[in-house]
């Protein structure tokens, strides 16, 4: 059966259960969340404990020369018209003295998600939403643009940025056409809201929009169908969506496999989603983290490549 087969019969049989999807939707795994088991653990909640206990935590990111020459393939994809957004990713070298399992254990974020089967070896702890349901309403979260929360006036900095304005619109409006898809009448109820992430040795602003609509009272039924329409998120992808995963693609020239994808849970009458960003994964006895940012014409290729090293963090 199909990823979209699957998940609507699992929600016309209202039974609770997990799922976790990847960026291009060929693996998943969908189990009840009675039958769960150890390979899979998660924790919703916004704790905010700092950790501390000495770690060591070094990165090893692309080299700038390379960052440079994938940021102007970007460029002239938008220069020609293909993409208008496109969120560049790529993924960094870490080491660190702490296991995946204590990095789960101790990281402060909105889902925290760890994931051991066969070969797939990471952890998440991802501060952004995907989708909730409840009472025949679904909503979106798409987050974009951050910034050092330590600099003077950094609230305004990035309101007034006119690249993170363009890009936070743009991925609004790119989720208010996916939502289009699958609800009616949809809204735009907040838009660029600031959450603060800690760190032990920095703090982080975002800023990230709430977008409502209406679905149908049988929509347990239909859940397959809703993902199926929405995914891969747009805020992990770019507009025009279609064109921009395909130039992406063949830039990044990686397996984001899980990074960038989906992990949620259906309680039998409600549903919430998370976006799998903040991601390490074990490959081959390394580990690495992979992030990324969105570019706009706008973008300057040095303040993205810092926001991509930035975004190499541990969550306490």
């Amino acid at each position: 059966m199909e990823l979209k087969d699957i998940l609507n019969k699992f929600g016309s049989s209202k039974e609770p259960f997990l799922f976790l999807i990847s960026y291009n939707l060929n693996n998943f795994y969908i189990k009840k969340l009675d039958n769960c088991q150890k390979n899979i653990q998660f924790k919703i909640s916004n704790k905010n404990q700092i950790y501390t206990k000495d770690y060591t935590f070094k990165k090893y990111p692309i080299s700038f020369k390379e960052y440079e020459r994938k940021f102007n393939l970007v460029q002239d994809e938008i220069r020609s018209g293909n993409s208008y957004l496109l969120n560049l990713t790529t993924k960094t070298k870490i080491e660190t003295n702490l296991s995946l399992d204590e990095i789960y254990e101790n990281a402060n974020s909105l889902l925290k998600l760890r994931v051991k089967i066969d070969d797939l070896d990471f952890v998440c702890f991802s501060p952004e939403k995907f989708v909730d349901i409840r009472d025949n309403k679904i909503y979106t979260y798409p987050m974009k643009g951050t910034i050092d929360a330590k600099l003077e006036n950094a609230k305004e900095i990035l309101l007034n940025n006119k690249k993170e304005l363009a890009e936070h619109t743009m991925v609004v409006d790119l989720l208010r056409n996916d939502l289009g898809k699958v609800a009616k009448n949809i809204k735009v109820e907040r838009f660029r809201d600031f959450s603060k992430i800690k760190t032990k040795n920095s703090e982080i602003l975002q800023t990230s929009s709430l977008i409502s609509g209406d679905l149908q009272n049988n929509w347990q039924e239909k859940i397959g169908d809703i993902f199926s329409n929405l995914l891969p998120a747009g805020s992990i992808t770019g507009t025009p969506k279609k064109s921009t995963i395909e130039i992406l693609k063949n830039i990044e020239n990686y397996d984001r496999d899980f990074y960038s994808g989906v992990f949620g849970i259906f309680d039998g009458e409600n549903l919430q989603s998370f976006v799998l960003i903040r991601f390490i994964e074990k490959i081959k006895d390394e580990l690495f983290y992979k992030s990324g940012g969105g570019i706009t014409s706008d973008s300057i290729v040095k303040d993205e490549y810092n926001e991509l090293i930035d975004k190499v963090y541990l969550p306490f």
